[in-house]
C-alpha cells in the first residue's frame, strides 16, 4: 500500500485506524520531545497563562462560548441565566459522503454535531449566571474552564485519555435545587414521512429524511444513564454517533422529558458532584455506538474529577514544554500577538488530534445544530490556514489529522485524475468530502472529462449528464459550475454559473501539489526517511505525475510548455498559465526530483520531471508586492505606502487580524465579527473560525525563524528574526528544517544568541544574524571554533547542543529565566 490509507465505509473507524497506523507511527525516528535551553529557562505556566480568557459578563450568543476539547470531541461552553450550555461535536461524524444525492443546495450538507447538553441549575427563582457574582475563565495552560455564579461553581474539562468531558458542580446555595441535565436531539420530530409515523413506530426515536438520506436520532436510558444516538444512512454510506451522560456523587433519576429530550435529574444538595459526558462514533452499522460511548463513560466514572484534572495537567504541561514564543513591546501589541499565538496552539490541541481534522468553519465548536454554513466539506484554502504554518511549533502530532485526511483519499483522487481529467497521479479537489471524490459511472466520467477539458461544447451536454449533476452538492469542486438552485413546481432547477464547465473551484489543480509540499516539509523538519518513503513520496509523485500528464499542457510557439483552460485560484476562470498553477508546478517538480534522489528511486521519472520543469513557462510576473512577514501566504496586495518601514508593515500585517482592542466586539476583516473568545464569525451563523489566528501563527513563525530553502527541493537555511520588528523584544524555541530545535532572543533590536539542538546530526546552514561579524561556536558548553561570513555552515552530531554568539561574547551572560 506504500503507506497510503484507504477509506472503508463499513468498518469501525477505530479498527481501521488501528490497522492502518499499526507499525507506522511507532516506528518514527523523530521523537517530538521537549527541549530545555541551556541558557533561557521558561516558566511555561506563567507564559501560557497570559493567553487565558476571562469573562465578567455572560456570552452574548452561543458562538462566544469558551472552547473545551480533547482533540476528538469538544464544545463551546456558554451560559444562560440558569444553565450551562453545550453542543457536543466530534471530528469524525459525517451525515453524508461524496456519493450523496440529497444535498444539492448550498450549505445543506452537515456533520460533526452529536447532541445538545443543557445543565439546568435552577427550577425556579433566582438566576445563577446573571449578577455581579458572574465569572467565566478559561485556563489554556491546563484546559480547564471555570464558571462562577450565584452560589454555584462549575469546572469543565475534556479528558485527553478518553472521549469524555467532565463537569464538576460545586453547589453552595443556602437552598439548593435539583440540577437537571437535558440531553437533546439536534433534530426535532417529523412524525409523518412517507405515510409512516416514525416518531411513534419506535419510542423516543426521530427520523429525518432528506431526499435519499435519513438521519435517525434515538433517546435511551441504560442503567440510570442517559443516551442519544444518531445514525446517518444513504445508499452504502453509514455513520453514527452517541452521547452518554452519567452522574457521580449525587443521586440521580433518568426520565424521558419529551420526544427529543432525555433528562437526568440530580437530587438537591450542597457540595460537589460530577457530570460525565462521553461520546463515540462508528462507520460500522453492526457496531453498537451507544455501547462505545458508555464504555468511555465507564472509564471516566471510575476516577474522580481531581484525577482527570491531574491526567490533563500532565498532558498539557508536556504539550507546552515542546516550544515557546515570548514577545514584548512598549505599546503592548507584541503581547497581544503572543496571546493569540498561544491561544491558537490551544485551539489546535483541543480540536486536531482525531481521525480527521476539524472543518475550517465551526471546527468542533459549532453551536447551531446541523447548520454548517458552506457545508461539511474540506476547503483546502481554508484548511491550509490552520496547518500551513504549524510545524515550527514542534507539535507535529497536530498535523496528523490533515495528513491522514488527504492520504486517506489517495485512491479516490487517483481515480478522479483519470476519470475527470484523463491524467495520471492524483487530483485533490479544492473542496472535497472526507472520503475524496466519488467514483463516477463511465458515461458520466467520459462526458465530464470532455466538458472540463473544453473538448465538448457546453451546450451539447446530454440531458442524462444534467440529470446526474443537478443532484450533486454544488460546493463540491467537481460540480461547482452549478449555481444555487430554486424550486419550481416541485422541481429543483439548477442553473450553471454562465461560464460553461467553469466555476469558482472547478479548475483549481494545485491542491495536490501544495498538500504534497507539506508532506515534504514534514520530512524536512524531521528527516524521517520512513515518512518520506511511505507517506510523503506517494503524494509528491502523484502531484507531479498529474501535471506531467495533464492533457491541456501544450508546447507553444516559444518552445515552452503552457497549461490552458484552468482557474487562478477561485478567479480568472478558463485562463492560461495562471500564477497559482505555474508556481505550484515549478515547486513540485524539484521537490519530486529531490525526494526520488534521497530514496534512490524512479530514475527515469527524475529525468522526465527535470525535462518538464525546464521546458515549463515561467510564473507570470506581477507588480504586486507580497505581504511582508507572511511568506506570501495571505496572497493579497499590500496597501501601505512604500515609505513605511519594514517593521511598520509587518506590525500592521499582524494587527490586521484584529488583535487590538482587548478582544472586544469589533468588526473584523471583510465585516467579520471577532468575539471575546478570539474566534471570528465571517461567513454565516455558526461558521466561527480561527483562520486569522492560523495565518497569524504562520506570520509569527516565518518572521522569527525562517528555515526555507532558497529553491524548492534545495537545502534549508536557518534565519532568525529576518523580518521581525526591531522594537519588539522576542525569545523563542521553535523547530527548524533539518530537525534543529532553535532558541534565540532579540532584545532592543539586537539578536543575542542562537542555540540549536541537533536532533538528527544534520549539517547546519545558518544565516549570520550579525551580518559578516565573526562568531564563536560553543558545542555542549565548550568553545569550539570561530566562523566568519554571511552564511555559516557547520557540521553537527546527533544530540549536540550548539550556541552561536558574536566572537568574544560569553554565552553565559544571556542565561536567564523568562518571562
Amino acid at each position: 500500500m506504500h503507506g497510503i490509507f484507504h477509506y472503508q465505509k463499513n468498518a469501525s473507524r477505530g479498527l481501521v485506524k488501528t490497522i492502518l497506523l499499526a507499525g507506522f507511527y511507532t516506528s518514527l525516528s523523530w521523537s517530538n520531545a521537549s527541549f530545555a535551553s541551556t541558557l533561557i529557562t521558561v516558566d511555561e505556566s506563567n507564559l501560557v497563562s497570559r493567553a487565558a480568557i476571562d469573562y465578567d459578563r455572560p456570552a452574548t450568543r452561543s458562538e462566544e462560548g469558551l472552547p473545551v476539547g480533547n482533540g476528538r470531541m469538544g464544545s463551546l461552553v456558554w451560559t444562560t441565566p440558569s444553565a450551562l450550555k453545550f453542543q457536543i461535536n466530534r471530528v469524525d461524524v459525517f451525515a453524508e459522503d461524496s456519493s450523496t444525492t440529497s444535498f444539492p443546495r448550498a450549505s445543506s450538507d452537515y456533520g460533526s454535531g452529536c447532541g445538545y447538553v443543557d445543565i439546568n441549575l435552577v427550577d425556579a427563582g433566582e438566576d445563577v449566571f446573571a449578577d455581579n457574582s458572574f465569572g467565566q475563565h478559561l485556563s489554556v495552560y491546563d484546559g480547564l474552564m471555570t464558571a462562577r455564579g450565584n452560589g454555584i461553581t462549575a469546572r469543565v474539562l475534556a479528558w485527553n485519555k478518553r472521549d469524555v468531558m467532565a463537569v464538576e458542580i460545586d453547589d453552595q446555595r443556602p437552598h439548593p435545587s435539583a440540577i437537571n441535565i437535558d440531553l437533546r436531539m439536534l433534530r426535532y420530530a417529523t412524525p409523518y414521512i412517507g405515510g409512516k409515523n416514525f416518531a411513534l413506530a419506535q419510542a423516543h426515536t426521530v427520523m429525518m429524511q432528506t431526499a435519499e438520506q435519513t438521519a435517525a436520532s434515538r433517546l435511551d436510558i441504560r442503567d440510570g444513564r442517559i443516551l442519544l444516538t444518531q445514525e446517518f444512512r444513504e445508499h452504502d454510506f453509514y455513520d453514527s454517533s452517541a452521547v452518554a451522560i452519567g452522574v457521580v456523587g449525587r443521586a440521580a433519576k433518568a426520565r424521558y422529558l419529551n420526544e427529543s429530550t432525555v433528562q437526568l435529574s440530580a437530587a438537591p444538595g450542597r457540595g460537589r458532584f460530577v457530570i460525565f459526558i462521553s461520546s463515540a462514533a462508528s462507520f460500522d452499522s453492526k457496531q453498537d455506538v451507544g455501547a462505545l460511548a458508555l464504555a468511555e463513560l465507564d472509564a471516566a466514572t471510575s476516577k474522580n474529577f481531581s484525577e482527570l484534572l491531574s491526567d490533563n495537567s500532565t498532558w498539557w504541561r508536556d504539550f507546552w514544554a515542546k516550544s515557546f514564543v515570548h514577545l514584548r513591546s512598549d505599546d503592548g501589541r507584541a503581547e497581544t500577538v503572543e496571546q493569540n499565538y498561544t491561544y491558537f496552539l490551544y485551539l489546535m490541541a483541543s480540536s486536531s488530534r482525531g481521525a480527521y481534522p476539524p472543518r475550517f468553519g465551526g471546527m468542533i465548536w459549532n453551536t447551531c445544530g446541523d447548520l454548517r454554513c458552506w457545508g461539511s466539506q474540506y476547503w483546502w484554502a481554508n484548511t491550509a490556514a490552520y496547518y500551513k504554518g504549524l510545524m515550527p511549533a514542534a507539535r507535529l502530532d497536530l498535523m496528523n489529522p490533515m495528513f491522514d485526511l488527504y492520504s486517506g483519499m489517495y485512491q479516490a483522487c487517483a481515480l478522479a485524475a483519470r476519470q475527470e481529467w484523463g491524467s495520471q497521479g492524483i487530483w485533490i479537489p479544492e473542496t472535497v468530502f472526507f472520503n475524496g471524490p466519488e467514483p463516477l459511472p463511465d458515461d458520466i466520467a467520459t462526458e465530464l472529462h470532455e466538458l472540463v477539458l473544453t473538448k465538448k461544447p457546453w451546450a451539447d451536454r446530454s440531458e442524462h449528464f444534467r440529470w446526474f449533476a443537478e443532484k450533486k452538492m454544488r460546493h463540491d469542486s467537481r460540480w461547482n459550475f452549478q449555481n444555487e438552485g430554486k424550486w419550481e413546481h416541485g422541481h429543483l432547477v439548477v442553473p450553471d454559473k454562465g461560464s460553461g464547465a467553469f466555476g469558482h473551484t472547478t479548475h483549481i489543480l494545485a491542491g495536490a501539489a501544495n498538500i504534497a509540499a507539506l508532506f515534504w516539509d514534514r520530512y524536512q523538519f524531521t528527516l524521517d526517511k520512513d515518512w518520506l518513503r511511505d507517506r510523503a513520496y506517494p503524494m509528491i509523485k502523484g502531484a507531479a505525475e498529474f501535471y506531467r500528464n495533464f492533457p491541456n499542457v501544450i508546447k507553444g510557439e516559444d518552445g515552452k510548455l503552457h497549461i490552458t483552460h484552468l482557474n487562478n485560484g477561485e478567479g480568472n476562470w478558463n485562463s492560461q498559465d495562471t500564477e497559482h498553477e505555474i508556481s505550484s508546478m515549478h515547486m513540485i517538480f524539484p521537490i519530486a526530483i529531490r525526494a526520488a534522489e534521497i530514496l534512490q528511486t524512479d530514475a527515469n521519472l527524475q529525468s522526465l520531471w527535470r525535462e518538464f520543469d525546464n521546458q515549463l513557462t515561467q510564473t507570470p510576473t506581477t507588480t504586486r508586492r507580497p505581504r511582508l512577514g507572511f511568506g506570501g501566504f495571505i496572497g493579497r496586495d499590500s496597501a501601505e505606502p512604500v515609505a513605511q518601514t519594514a517593521d511598520d508593515r509587518l506590525k500592521n500585517r499582524f494587527m490586521e487580524f484584529q488583535l487590538l482592542g482587548g478582544f472586544t466586539d469589533v468588526p473584523g476583516i471583510g465585516g467579520a465579527h471577532i468575539f471575546r473568545n478570539r474566534m471570528r464569525l465571517r461567513e454565516g451563523p455558526g461558521a466561527i473560525d480561527a483562520e486569522h489566528m492560523g495565518a497569524l501563527t504562520f506570520g509569527v513563525h516565518s518572521a522569527l525563524l525562517d528555515s526555507t530553502a532558497p529553491t524548492p527541493g534545495g537545502s534549508p537555511v536557518i534565519q532568525v528574526f529576518s523580518e521581525w520588528p526591531k522594537d519588539w523584544d522576542a525569545e523563542f524555541t521553535l523547530l527548524a528544517r533539518g530537525n534543529f530545535l532553535v532558541t534565540s532572543s532579540q532584545q532592543k533590536g539586537k539578536v543575542e544568541l542562537v542555540e540549536l539542538l541537533s536532533q538528527s546530526g544534520e549539517e547546519c546552514r545558518l544565516k549570520n544574524p550579525w551580518d559578516e561579524t565573526a562568531v564563536d561556536l560553543y558545542r555542549d558548553g565548550k568553545k569550539s571554533e570561530k566562523l566568519t561570513g554571511s552564511l555559516l555552515n557547520f557540521k553537527t552530531a546527533k544530540g549536540e547542543n550548539i550556541v552561536v554568539v558574536p566572537a568574544g561574547i560569553a554565552p553565559g551572560q544571556f542565561k536567564r529565566a523568562t518571562p
